[in-house]
């Protein structure tokens, strides 16, 4: 099965002090845990099985950046690529130029800074696809059998609008009486994986916002979707939205939920292996060019680990797979030594030193 994930999730952020560097903000960085100046970008990634492969890294503009003419003159940014939008909107642009390329996948993944859009969902939902994105425990949800009733006015002017028959909870609150049960999704290095995880069906509190009786404004149901909580072994909890079908067991909404992984190992590779986060330019064009750059470098790798692991066996005691870095090494010598070339003449070697001796 495909996947395709944005990063965001996965958003990759460099920390800056200067102000000139495109894109650049006090926004949240997730590798420090706060607020920051720094770049986000939006990244896509395609994955089949254990194989991540980037298709997208795009900069995410800050509103103080597209309000300001000067700046996005001096960083260059195309006309096109000035006017505010969000991350969600990006990603979603991202994957309809993914789709319109005709890339198969077999559906969307995201974090929490995606899976709280409400926007983004229903985006993915109106597109026909199948995702299971992050939650933060706070997000609201109605039981799946919520009915929408007509409340009889006890004083004042009749009622015109329908109201759900039941109050909306956090998914903290909805999974705190449901049934846990531990679940493993793959096998790892040290054994299998796995943890305690909850599911119920629910209707997400995403629609129109509308006065119930005396709550305030909420949102009304929304789209039917699974509600599942993950409770790991150092006693964090996580919570998430798939929307796989009311029949899905629990076992593969758990496998569908952790099989970002790859993407998350595939961003990991490219910054810490493939210097993305390595960029020191102030400039649009600059910052995309090194990410394109990086990306080819992934895929290439990428390509190498397939065609080495093609048609071999993996037996007890044999070598295992080289790692990227293995990989990376070994091209590096291997670009450092020109090769040999063969006199179409006489048949001897002609080192590439003695070709600037050659009679013209």
């Amino acid at each position: 099965m495909l996947r395709i994930e944005r990063g965001h999730q996965d958003r990759f952020k460099s920390i800056y002090k200067g102000m000139h560097s495109v894109g650049v903000a006090p926004q949240y960085a997730s590798t420090l845990g706060k607020n920051a100046n720094c770049q986000t970008l939006v990244s896509l990634t395609l994955a089949s099985r254990e194989v991540p492969v980037m298709v997208g890294l795009r900069l995410f503009l800050p509103e103080s950046w597209t309000s300001d003419p000067t700046r996005l003159n001096h960083a260059g940014v195309p006309l096109d690529c000035r006017d505010y939008r969000t991350k969600p909107e990006i990603a979603l642009a991202e994957i309809d130029r993914v789709r319109g390329g005709s890339a198969p996948f077999g559906g969307v993944l995201a974090d929490a800074g995606y899976g709280m859009s409400a926007s983004f969902r229903q985006g993915l939902s109106a597109r026909g696809l199948t995702w299971a994105v992050g939650i933060p425990y706070k997000q609201k949800v109605y039981p799946a059998d919520v009915a929408m009733i007509f409340p009889v006015a006890g004083r004042g002017r009749p009622r015109k609008r329908h109201i759900p028959d039941a109050t909306s909870v956090s998914a903290k609150a909805m999974l705190e009486v449901a049934k846990w049960r531990k679940v493993s999704w793959r096998r790892g290095t040290k054994g299998l994986l796995s943890a305690r995880f909850a599911a119920v069906r629910v209707r997400v509190a995403d629609g129109p916002p509308q006065r119930i009786r005396n709550s305030g404004a909420q949102h009304l149901p929304g789209e039917e979707v699974w509600l599942v909580g993950e409770h790991r072994s150092t006693g964090e909890r996580k919570y998430y939205l798939p929307n796989l079908s009311s029949d899905t067991p629990i076992k593969p909404l758990a496998g569908a939920i952790k099989a970002r992984w790859v993407c998350e190992q595939g961003h990991q590779q490219l910054k810490e292996e493939l210097g993305l986060d390595h960029f020191e330019g102030r400039s649009w064009k600059g910052l995309h060019r090194h990410a394109l750059m990086s990306m080819i470098a992934l895929a290439f790798l990428q390509s190498r680990l397939l065609k080495q692991a093609k048609g071999e066996k993996r037996i007890a005691g044999s070598p295992p797979q080289p790692s990227l870095p293995t990989i990376r090494q070994a091209i590096i010598e291997r670009l450092a030594k020109p090769p040999d070339l063969t006199c179409p003449q006489c048949g001897h070697c002609i080192s590439h030193r003695s070709l600037t001796n050659l009679p013209k």
